[in-house]
């Protein structure tokens, strides 16, 4: 069988026998191709459809030999369609003719009657042109993604605990099928890295990761930031611009807090999940999108389901594996590897130099409860190689911790000293907001007295 590399053409000519004639010729190379006699209808084709080629007549019946008619709809397309690839047709070309042609924006230019051999050598040569045309717009819009992809923090998932084994394990089955995959987690656990640790082990590695914070998009752009505008299509819309998803095709696209959409989003997002095309605001084009769907949400989907806050279909739609990202006080283990490693990310970009964290450090660090998870931690390791002085974190460094809930009870019915210490301690940092001054001065204490006593207990 013939391979049909020639896409999808469309031929326009007032000569009937000429166009049935070339379809065909062209139907055996083509995809598909589209014949049409009166050039009035142009702009409407070009509008609904997206062509690889047009065929376009110089002279139809109004005007013969001129071909003032050919360059008047060659500018309607051009003007619709600033890419379009056009190749015009007459039987009254000449040189000066061609030139004027390819000026006003024709790729090519042929005589009729042709030789067919010429005809699909000179439509091969166009259909490479509108593939090099699809492949820059392709790869300008991801390099804008890319280079704000570069500017995200680290790339590791670190941990060594029982949970994140599991959730290693998952990762692994499931990388290399085409799955969708829901994440579900509290913030700051981590759910994006996850999502691209999915991506860098799938069959689409060479491709984009394309990530989208739903809870970021206003209603009045989630269209256009997800599925695209044209030029016009509203106040703001100064040029033509992909949407996400056009922008992750053959990639991963990752939509975080998917939970925070309202249900006419949702509606909305269905449809472009079922149909797996999205069409442009302002275009009444369809285009077909081929990308690996992951999603992920802090809010409690199941039982948003129950109170219908979210559509059922929607999550059947995105949660073929579901991935539980446990909170960073159960996994008490990777507390200490992952304060080191932020550690030496810090100290290298503050140019410091540390030996790591003192064993008083490690204990405060476990024991504290982090409600903002792996992200909280992240910004208290900053936070304590900013302001701290020696080439080791204590205890002391962490002291905007202490006003915090941690993990321990206070136990006010112990009668053991350093109990009842460590416990009159804490509540006097707990009152005064972490400031060490004051809470020294309530207890009765030095500063220097009330540090060593911090570092004695771990606080």
């Amino acid at each position: 069988m013939e391979e049909k590399n020639l896409g999808k053409i469309l031929i326009v000519d007032d000569n009937e026998d000429l166009l049935f004639a070339a379809k065909m010729l062209l139907k055996k190379h083509a995809r598909e191709v589209f014949i049409e006699k009166d050039p009035r209808r142009i702009p409407f084709l070009i509008n609904n459809n997206n062509y690889d080629v047009v065929l376009l007549d110089m002279n139809f019946t109004e005007d013969t030999t001129s071909g003032k008619e050919g360059f008047h709809w060659l500018r309607k397309i051009k003007e619709i369609d600033p890419k379009a690839v056009v190749i015009l047709i007459t039987a009254f070309g000449d040189v000066e003719m061609a030139v004027q042609a390819l000026k006003e924006g024709a790729t090519d230019f042929i005589l009729k009657p042709w030789q067919n051999e010429k005809l699909i050598a000179t439509l091969s040569a166009a259909i490479k042109l509108k593939e090099s045309y699809n492949q820059v717009d392709k790869l300008s819009s991801r390099q804008k993604q890319l280079q704000a992809d570069m500017k995200k923090p680290f790339s590791e998932i670190i941990g060594h605990s029982a949970s994140m084994k599991n959730v290693f394990s998952i990762i692994e089955k499931v990388a290399k099928t085409d799955a969708n995959i829901l994440i579900l987690g509290e913030n700051g656990t981590g759910k994006e890295l996850i999502a691209r640790a999915i991506h860098e082990q799938s069959e689409r590695h060479d491709e984009i990761f394309v990530g989208v914070d739903m809870g970021a998009i206003t209603e009045s752009l989630f269209e256009s930031e997800l599925f695209g505008h044209k030029k016009g299509a509203y106040t703001d819309a100064k040029e033509d611009r992909a949407g996400r998803f056009e922008v992750a095709d053959n990639g991963t696209l990752f939509l975080d807090e998917i939970g925070n959409l309202s249900m006419p989003l949702q509606s909305k997002l269905l449809t472009v999940l079922q149909k797996r095309e999205v069409t442009r605001i302002g275009s009444n084009k369809s285009l077909p999108i081929d990308i690996r769907l992951i999603c992920a949400t802090n809010m409690p989907i199941h039982d948003m389901i129950l109170e219908s806050t979210f559509r059922q279909d929607l999550l059947y739609r995105i949660n073929t594996v579901e991935i539980f990202l446990p909170p960073l006080r159960d996994r008490q283990d990777d507390i200490p590897i992952l304060a080191e490693h932020f550690l030496k990310v810090y100290a290298s970009k503050y140019r410091k130099q540390f030996k790591g964290l003192k064993h008083s450090a490690h204990q405060l660090l476990q024991r504290y409860s982090w409600p903002g998870n792996i992200r909280e931690l992240q910004h208290a390791i900053e936070r304590a190689i900013i302001m701290a002085e020696g080439e080791e974190l204590d205890s002391r460094d962490f002291f905007f911790l202490s006003a915090k809930p941690t993990n321990d009870k206070i136990n006010t019915n112990s009668l053991n000293l350093d109990e009842v210490e460590k416990n009159m301690i804490q509540k006097a940092i707990d009152k005064n907001s972490g400031n060490i001054s004051k809470a020294a001065k309530e207890l009765g204490l030095t500063r220097a007295s009330l540090y060593r006593r911090l570092e004695k207990y771990g606080l």
